[in-house]
């Protein structure tokens, strides 16, 4: 039987009115966060451990309803649509639902927190950190909450480096940029991470980081266990580039195409004022071309987008420069967008440069952006000497990174950091919140830290950007 063939209820059969269809979906497979030890039986045959009150029902000013808490079976599912004519995935994942619960495992009065943040800048970190102070204060009365400062480091630095916060203290960080707690990539020595956690007595972690920070992360979830401590620990993700998977996005990456956009605004300005004029506006993503690919979509008047799902070339026919030349003879001008991660295979590089590596692992990466401004240049001069030429050239890399979050990045901010105190709250750990077709979900550590999230250049969105700038596929012919 076709899946897809109406069942009618009903006098209408032709199917010019609506009708209803049931489908058999395959069974859910829940993947599941760890607990605290102190929040499982200690035998099977062993009752739970005492439940707390959550203490948001005790609120002076807010009277939760009855739906306000989750139950313990809500789930969310990691694919909201299917193709009913094809296999549905099988089995179908499913993640616990974020948010408070009725009945707490953690006593707040006995809690200790440590907020650290890892890795580079990205607007809306001193949001998260703002609002978790807030939340764990205001909502659960947890009195007892630290700012690591210098990234993982920290933990087992000097006593400056541990900032006692409170809602005051932190009032206004959401109109900041970067982060007030400082921030260092590397310094990652689990052993001494752990033992610093232990002797100043904290007893939840809130990490903020893109990958390798929740990479870091899982490494001192398995130490804690493995140590038979009682201590959570959940990542927050960050990442400009929007590279993290499993969740819909990452904090900051919506800021970051707005101000994206403002780089293009100039650079077509730029352009247009200029004789044969190119704008080139590097941005970033390293592996991913997302906020390239958005603020291309958004500017309108970019042509042609570069970025490191999509190899391309320079020469020849079918290439970027036969593709520009054509562009700006009819134009008059040309504006081009590179993520950073773009084209590096192109680039020229010594035997030690294919071997650097950053602090965090990564390898570095060579700058496309004048590298391609200069082979821009030379194919210029060789092939129309007697024609003028402009290319301008803008990288606003930091000044995206730096900016305060926008609305939309503040809100989201706010609701991660609440999901995480709710799930650590509720005995939870080695988890990550973040949204799954926008539902605010708790996922395992170590899936989100192996989990990758790169444009894919065979969906709908791709194709947008291929009939807003109307740029070549870059294939080679085979001929």
């Amino acid at each position: 039987m076709d899946p897809t063939a109406p069942i009618s209820v009903g006098a209408d059969a032709d199917g010019t009115a609506p009708t209803s269809t049931t489908i058999t979906l395959p069974p859910l497979t829940l993947r599941d966060v760890p607990r605290l030890p102190s929040a499982l039986a200690s035998s099977p045959a062993a009752p739970p451990p005492a439940a707390v009150p959550n203490p948001i029902s005790r609120h002076p000013y807010f009277h939760p309803p009855a739906t306000f808490y989750i139950s313990p079976g809500d789930v969310s599912l990691r694919h909201a649509f299917f193709d009913l004519a094809a296999a549905a995935p099988s089995p179908l994942i499913a993640y616990r639902r974020a948010g408070p619960r009725g009945d707490l495992a953690v006593d707040p009065a006995a809690a200790r927190a440590a907020l650290v943040t890892c890795g580079g800048l990205c607007p809306g970190l001193n949001t998260v950190l703002r609002e978790l102070v807030v939340g764990l204060q205001e909502l659960y009365g947890v009195r007892h909450v630290f700012g690591v400062a210098a990234g993982y480091r920290g933990f087992y630095g000097a006593d400056e480096d541990h900032v006692r916060l409170d809602p005051a203290a932190v009032d206004d960080w959401h109109k900041k940029g970067g982060t007030v707690l400082k921030t260092t990539r590397g310094g990652f020595d689990l052993g001494k991470i752990v033992d610093g956690i232990v002797a100043r007595g904290y007893t939840q972690i809130y990490a903020i980081g893109g990958d390798g920070t929740m990479r870091g992360a899982v490494a001192i979830f398995q130490e804690l266990k493995r140590r038979g401590l009682n201590i959570s620990i959940t990542g927050i993700p960050k990442t400009v580039d929007n590279d993290i998977g499993i969740i819909d996005r990452s904090f900051g990456f919506q800021t970051a195409v707005e101000i994206a956009q403002q780089a293009i605004d100039a650079a077509h300005v730029e352009a247009v004022s200029a004789v044969n004029g190119v704008g080139l506006v590097k941005l970033m993503g390293r592996s991913t071309g997302h906020i390239a690919l958005h603020a291309t979509l958004s500017s309108r008047d970019v042509d042609c987008c570069l970025i490191p799902e999509v190899d391309f070339y320079l020469e020849g026919k079918g290439g970027l420069f036969e593709f520009l030349y054509g562009r700006i003879k009819k134009k008059g001008h040309a504006v081009v967008v590179v993520a950073e991660g773009a084209g590096q295979e192109l680039i020229p590089r010594t035997d030690d440069q294919k071997r650097e590596q950053d602090e965090s692992g990564n390898t570095v990466f060579l700058d496309v952006g004048p590298w391609l401004k200069s082979e821009l240049g030379r194919w210029w001069k060789r092939e129309h000497p007697n024609e003028l030429f402009t290319v301008k050239y803008i990288d606003p890399t930091y000044m995206i990174r730096a900016v305060p979050a926008n609305a939309t990045d503040n809100l989201y901010c706010t609701l991660l950091a609440h999901s995480a105190i709710h799930g650590v709250m509720a005995g939870f750990t080695g988890f990550v919140p973040g949204p799954i077709n926008g539902t605010y979900s708790y996922i395992p550590l170590e899936d989100v830290a192996v989990a990758k999230n790169p444009v894919n250049v065979n969906d709908h969105k791709w194709a947008w950007v291929r009939s807003v700038t109307n740029q070549p596929d870059f294939l080679k012919s085979q001929a």
